[in-house]
């Protein structure tokens, strides 16, 4: 095996390890469960088993070579399994639990941008010399800036529990322990944040109020979804139609939006002069500043993280494969946070999309082949298929519907989306040094997005657009391992790309 083989081979022990641990929590809990800390340092007998594992291999045993790395793939499963349970069992340690419905006086920085709803704002408040974190609701004003340092007084509750949806279950991801209702607030100190982060959080504020300057309602809250993913500008009647048509995907970042643009920087830098070294360089630092501008969503993330190596790959000259693209983004999003892969439905559905693209495209293309190729509509259909095929089952678990015209919406849509990306971004920054411009593209930015909002109004008034399914956590088990099934059948008529080059 090559050292990129196995590589790849721990990413997918490690992947694999975080599965079981989510899903499989009895399982995980009789390999490592939380009284086991206590008793001993598992991180630390981990590494000395690695690294014993390790010396072995240095000292030249090659005839052992495949068993040494089946072996260090079940270490990097067991510290997958090990990785989530260290942060999970953080929510059911006894300390906190102490906490809950206690009056308390905090001291802490507001972590991520505020969000403001009408009269109200929430910000996630970590506390002094700790990861610990709070959901805070408070009153709009005095305004409150990512960065501030704040004291908080208030009773400390659980986040609530609805019929459907664990909010609690939610917001693990992020780290939030308990919220905190309109609390006693106090500003001690301002501006205490990363540079670079309140420099990104700054610019998108100032590309925001360009784009509103110059678009009208509702077109400029598609466009801020588009581009920055923010949804409060989106009247909800027009959400509740985008749910209707599975047309969501339009209110967020997704990874066609970072592909264009990577693109339009990259092509931006080579215009300038750049040496096609150091645009890749600068695209790949520009991309990364983007997703922590808009918040670093997980779909933008993988994107990001996936376009990064691709550039990266190209720079040196290697094959790109996209399964190991995918693999590398989702253990490197795993590594940093575990939580992800059971309590964030967007997390899931975005690598869902893009390994349904991966596998299901071209065969769907091939099908569909005597579909003429007419602004995109064989590529277009075949794209939304394969990605509709490997997110079902899980938007069926979760939400409990499925739209009957979203293929035909999504084809209608999807070639208009880069257009969208395209003309919103060069308005939203053009209007910060040169109105007169951006004024005429953001006219001709409106065509394509009143076309799409058509689209969308007409599909949502058709009667029984959309149906009520509700499946359940086996079934979703079931669907996946067919899948699993179907392609490894279908890649197994050629060579499969993902072990070799």
């Amino acid at each position: 095996m090559t050292s990129s083989q196995i590589f790849l081979c721990l990413c997918l022990a490690f992947v694999l390890g975080v599965g079981v641990a989510s899903f499989s929590s009895t399982f995980a809990l009789l390999i490592i469960n939380p009284e086991f800390y206590e008793r001993v340092n598992f991180g630390r007998l981990l590494l000395l088993a690695f690294l014993f594992l390790c010396i072995f291999l240095v000292f030249g045993f090659h005839k052992f070579k495949s068993k040494i790395v089946f072996g260090i793939c079940i270490l990097f499963l067991v510290f997958g399994i090990w990785r989530y349970q260290s942060i999970y069992s953080k929510f059911n340690s006894p300390q906190f639990k102490k906490l809950e419905a206690q009056k308390m006086s905090l001291v802490g920085k507001v972590a991520e941008e505020p969000e403001s709803k009408e009269n109200k704002v929430t910000l996630k408040l970590e506390l002094k010399n700790s990861k610990f974190k709070i959901l805070v609701t408070a009153r709009a004003y005095p305004k409150i800036n990512y960065g501030d340092v704040l004291e908080a007084e208030g009773t400390l509750k659980p986040p609530p529990e609805f019929e459907g949806f664990s909010y609690r279950d939610y917001l693990k991801k992020e780290g939030v322990y308990f919220i905190m209702d309109y609390p006693k607030l106090k500003i001690l100190k301002r501006n205490q944040g990363n540079l670079i982060k309140t420099i990104a959080i700054f610019l998108k504020g100032k590309l925001k109020v360009s784009l509103e300057k110059l678009m009208p309602l509702p077109q400029v809250g598609f466009f801020e979804a588009l581009i920055f993913g923010d949804e409060n500008n989106i009247p909800q009647f027009w959400k509740e139609r985008l749910n209707l048509t599975g047309t969501r995907h339009l209110a967020a970042v997704s990874g066609m939006n970072i592909t264009i643009i990577s693109s339009l920087l990259l092509n931006f830098l080579l215009a300038l002069g750049f040496w096609r070294k150091h645009s890749i360089l600068l695209s790949a630092i520009l991309i990364s500043f983007y997703i922590l501008m808009i918040g670093a969503p997980a779909s933008a993330v993988r994107a990001g993280a996936i376009g990064i190596l691709f550039l990266i790959s190209q720079n040196f000259g290697r094959l790109v494969i996209p399964e190991r693209l995918l693999i590398f983004a989702l253990t490197f999003m795993l590594l940093f946070n575990p939580l992800l892969l059971r309590f964030d439905v967007g997390f899931q559905l975005s690598f869902l999309a893009m390994a349904g693209l991966i596998y299901l495209r071209q065969i769907f293309s091939k099908k569909l082949s005597k579909i003429p190729e007419f602004f995109g509509i064989r590529t277009n259909l075949a794209s939304t298929l394969a990605a509709q095929i490997f997110t079902l089952p899980i938007l069926l678990y979760n939400f409990g519907q499925f739209s009957l015209i979203s293929p035909i919406t999504n084809i209608l849509i999807l070639p208009a989306i880069p257009l969208l990306t395209t003309f919103g971004f060069l308005v939203s920054i053009l209007g910060i040094f040169w109105q007169g411009l951006a004024q005429i593209l953001a006219l001709f930015a409106q065509l394509p997005m009143l076309f799409i909002m058509k689209i969308i109004e007409i599909s949502s008034s058709i009667p029984f657009v959309t149906q009520e399914i509700k499946i359940s956590s086996g079934i979703v088990f079931f669907c996946y391992l067919l899948l699993a099934i179907l392609i490894f059948r279908l890649r197994s008529r050629q060579k499969s790309p993902i072990l070799n080059y």
